[in-house]
């Protein structure tokens, strides 16, 4: 078992006034911000020997920050026996093609059937410790309908590694999507920050708001009028990002019950989004991998239909 480990963070001039949540968030990629404002409240954090409580305390330059991150608990998720599409795995990492209707990790209301479940399985328990129990290897996520690839660590320094290049919008992610609306333009980016909607605490929107900013670049891949079939690639990697920004450009994905109709002609359930390919260097290695996941056939059936029906 690991000990606890500290981590010091010294406050430069352009910190001044910031949040100590974002100040450590930034410091420490490898950490979610909500595990590390779990961490503050819980009074793991100091600034100059003073214990600060609030997540929205700000600070000075010159201070030293002291966060310490206790040892990992015993992991109180069930492995459980659950197929999995693994694209590629090695001592470090897995590459997973994960199925439309899969939640990644346990929450209030979905304990069970998540991807943690059945790689904690596949793995005997073995993945990294990092970002709490209940996420064990979880370096990034897609939503629950939202099909296709991401990476999971094995161990601490894995996940550290990639957790450092997600920060440093180094990762290759492209998503297939098919919107409502045709486009004016060929290609382009959404370049507009993303967080929490100020009207409704259950969707992100683009806001001012304590965001974050949030780069989304798109191609336009088939047109069918009333529908275009896309590829977005994240730069970065905000909460629902492709679903928010196009929403933002009146062209909601279809499905997405969320952020566009509520009902659609196709009777599609859950947002038709595809996380198609994934690209990092390994951390062990230093070598690039990329990988590259098949539309699955839901999607291939609705571009069909709409191929036919221009």
């Amino acid at each position: 078992m690991e000990k606890e480990t500290i981590y010091k963070v010294k406050i430069e001039k352009k910190q001044q006034g910031t949040r100590i949540d974002l100040v450590l968030s930034l410091a420490l990629p490898q950490i979610s911000r909500s595990y590390l404002q779990k961490l503050i409240g819980s009074g793991a954090v100091t600034i100059d020997g003073t214990v600060c409580g609030n997540k929205k305390c700000k600070v000075e330059e010159g201070q030293e920050v002291v966060i310490i991150l206790p040892e990992p608990q015993p992991l109180n998720v069930e492995a459980e026996d659950i197929p999995l599409d693994i694209v590629y795995e090695d001592e470090d990492l897995l590459v997973v093609n994960k199925p439309k209707g899969m939640v990644v990790h346990p929450a209030a209301g979905n304990e069970s059937g998540t991807l943690v479940n059945a790689v904690l399985y596949h793995c005997m328990g073995k993945l990294s410790s990092i970002n709490g129990v209940i996420r064990p290897g979880i370096v990034h996520r897609i939503d629950k309908d939202t099909s296709g690839l991401l990476m999971v660590a094995k161990n601490d320094a894995a996940h550290v590694t990639l957790a450092e290049q997600l920060a440093k919008h180094s990762i290759t992610r492209a998503y297939n999507a098919i919107v409502y609306h045709n486009f004016a333009q060929d290609q382009g980016t959404v370049d507009a920050p993303i967080g929490r909607d100020p009207k409704n605490r259950l969707r992100q929107a683009v806001t001012e708001q304590n965001s974050k900013r949030a780069v989304t670049h798109f191609r336009v891949l088939e047109r069918f009028g009333r529908f275009t079939h896309i590829e977005a690639r994240l730069e970065t990697g905000r909460t629902h990002q492709i679903r928010v920004h196009m929403a933002y450009m009146k062209h909601p994905l279809l499905g997405d019950g969320v952020y566009g109709p509520a009902k659609n002609s196709f009777g599609v359930q859950g947002q038709m989004l595809h996380a198609r390919l994934l690209g990092f260097v390994h951390p062990r290695t230093g070598t690039y991998m990329e990988f590259e996941s098949p539309l699955p056939d839901e999607f291939e059936q609705i571009l069909e239909k709409l191929r036919r029906s221009v």
